[in-house]
C-alpha cells in the first residue's frame, strides 16, 4: 500500500480570493507548508471553480482549504463529503454552524487591542472606531466592533463609534461630509482606529478636506496593513498586520494531517495579530502650537512632492523666519529639517517593506535623485540603502530565530 503521505499527491483546492495582502499571504503560508514537508499536492484555485461553486460539490478531489468569511461556502461546505478546512476572520460569528469542521481564524479582539495599545503608546486621551454596515459578509467586522466596545467599557471610556453608509462611487461625496461631520463632534486629540486599511483611508480623506491635522488632531490605524492603501495616501497609515501567513501554514497542517490520519490537531485556532505597521497616521505629538500643526499636516501630504520650507510657510500664512521661530521653540529644529527626516522616514519604512524598487522609493519619497538618496544614507547611516536593507533583513532573520 502507498503511503500517501510520501508518495501519491492529493489533490486540494483553494477557495481563496488572491487579492490583496490578506489572501496572498495565507496562500504564501500554506505553499510554504507544502515545502517544508514531503507532502505533494497538486493545487487547484478559486477561479477554476468560480463559474458556479456548486460544481465542488461534484468534485472528486481530496480535501478543500476555504474562506469562511464567505456565507454561501460555508453552507456548501459544512455537509460535504470532502475534508475541508476553514479559514477566515468570523469564527465567534460562524461557531455555530461549523460542527467538526476544522477552523483557523484571525484573532479580531486581538487585532483591535493592537491598535487601541499602539494609540494609548502614542498618548491619546480619546479613542473612536469607524466601523462598517453590518451584512452577512462581514461578520469579522462585527467582530472587531465588538472588541472595541468590550475595550472602552473595560476602561470606562465611551464607545465612540461609527458605521458610516456602504461605500458606492455615486456616493462618495455624502461618505466623506458624513465622515467629516461625525469627526467635528469628537473630542480632540482622537485616536481612530478603522475596521479595515480601506475606511483608515477614508478617515485621511476627510480630514484632509476639512484641515483637520493628522495626527495631532486625529491620528489614524487601520487593520490589514493593505501596501496598495499606504501609498494611495498623502500620509501614509499606520496598520495591524494580521497573521495571515501563520494562518495559512496552520490551515495547511490540519488539513494534511486530516488527509494522512497523522498527528491529533486542535479543531480550532485563533492567530495573533503579527504586530503594528507604524506610520505618519499615528505618530501623535502634542503640540499646541497652531502653525506648528498646520506646518506639519501640511509636510506630511507634501513632502514627497519636492516643497520646500517657503511653501509650508506660505501655506501656514506667516514668513519662513517666523515659522523657523516657532518650530526651534517647540521642536527644537527647523522647518527644513522637519522636511528632510520625514523623506527619510518614509525610505526607511519602504525599505523595510521591500516592496519597491531603490529607484522607486527615492520618487515616491521626494529625492531629486536615486543617487542623491544614495549620498543621504552614506551621510546619515555610513552605509548605502541596499547596506540598510541588509541590515533589516539580518535583524528581524535572527529575531525570528531568536523565537
Amino acid at each position: 500500500m502507498v503511503d500517501k503521505r510520501f508518495g501519491q499527491s492529493f489533490r486540494v483546492v483553494l477557495m481563496l480570493k488572491a487579492k490583496g495582502r490578506y489572501g496572498r499571504n495565507i496562500i504564501e503560508g500554506i505553499c510554504d507548508y507544502l515545502k517544508s514537508t514531503r507532502c505533494g499536492w497538486d493545487i487547484l484555485l478559486e477561479e477554476d471553480f468560480r463559474s458556479c461553486v456548486q460544481n465542488l460539490a461534484n468534485w472528486d478531489g481530496d480535501g478543500v482549504i476555504a474562506d469562511f468569511d464567505d456565507p454561501e461556502l460555508v453552507a456548501l461546505l459544512t455537509d460535504g463529503h470532502i475534508p475541508v478546512v476553514g479559514i477566515g476572520g468570523s469564527y465567534q460569528s460562524n461557531a455555530p454552524h461549523l460542527k467538526d469542521i476544522p477552523y483557523v481564524a484571525s484573532d479580531n479582539h486581538g487585532l483591535v487591542r493592537e491598535a487601541y495599545e499602539h494609540l494609548i503608546d502614542m498618548g491619546l486621551p480619546h479613542f473612536a472606531f469607524y466601523s462598517i454596515t453590518p451584512t452577512a459578509k462581514n461578520l469579522w467586522a462585527q467582530e472587531r466592533e465588538e472588541a472595541f466596545r468590550g475595550l472602552m467599557t473595560a476602561d470606562r471610556h465611551k464607545a465612540l463609534i461609527y458605521r458610516g453608509i456602504p461605500t458606492s462611487a455615486p456616493d462618495w461625496s455624502a461618505i466623506l461630509d458624513n465622515l467629516a461631520e461625525w469627526i467635528r463632534t469628537l473630542p480632540k486629540p482622537v485616536g481612530i482606529i478603522a475596521v479595515t486599511d480601506s475606511r483608515a483611508r477614508q478617515v485621511m480623506q476627510a480630514c484632509i478636506a476639512q484641515g483637520v491635522s493628522v495626527p495631532e488632531e486625529v491620528a489614524i490605524i487601520g487593520i490589514d496593513d493593505e501596501p496598495l492603501m499606504s501609498l494611495l495616501n498623502r500620509i501614509p497609515i499606520s496598520s495591524v498586520r494580521q497573521g495571515t501567513y501563520e494562518m495559512g501554514r496552520f490551515a495547511a497542517q490540519m488539513l494534511h494531517r486530516r488527509l494522512t490520519d497523522a498527528l491529533p490537531f486542535a479543531p480550532r485556532q485563533m492567530v495573533s495579530p503579527a504586530g503594528v505597521n507604524a506610520q505618519a497616521s499615528s505618530f501623535h505629538k502634542p503640540l499646541h502650537d497652531p502653525y506648528v500643526m498646520r506646518a506639519r499636516h501640511y509636510i506630511r501630504q507634501f513632502a514627497a512632492q519636492g516643497i520646500r520650507a517657503t511653501h509650508v510657510a506660505e501655506y501656514v500664512g506667516v514668513t519662513r523666519s517666523t515659522l523657523d521661530a516657532h518650530f526651534l521653540k517647540v521642536l527644537g529644529y527647523t522647518v527644513h529639517e522637519e522636511i528632510f527626516s520625514f523623506k527619510l522616514r518614509q525610505s526607511q519604512a519602504l525599505l523595510e517593506t521591500g516592496e519597491l524598487s531603490h529607484a522607486k522609493i527615492a520618487q515616491s519619497c521626494g529625492f531629486t535623485s536615486l543617487q542623491y538618496m544614495y549620498a543621504v544614507y552614506k551621510r546619515e547611516f555610513g552605509c548605502t540603502p541596499v547596506e540598510y536593507q541588509m541590515r533589516l533583513q539580518s535583524a528581524a532573520m535572527t529575531e525570528a530565530c531568536s523565537n
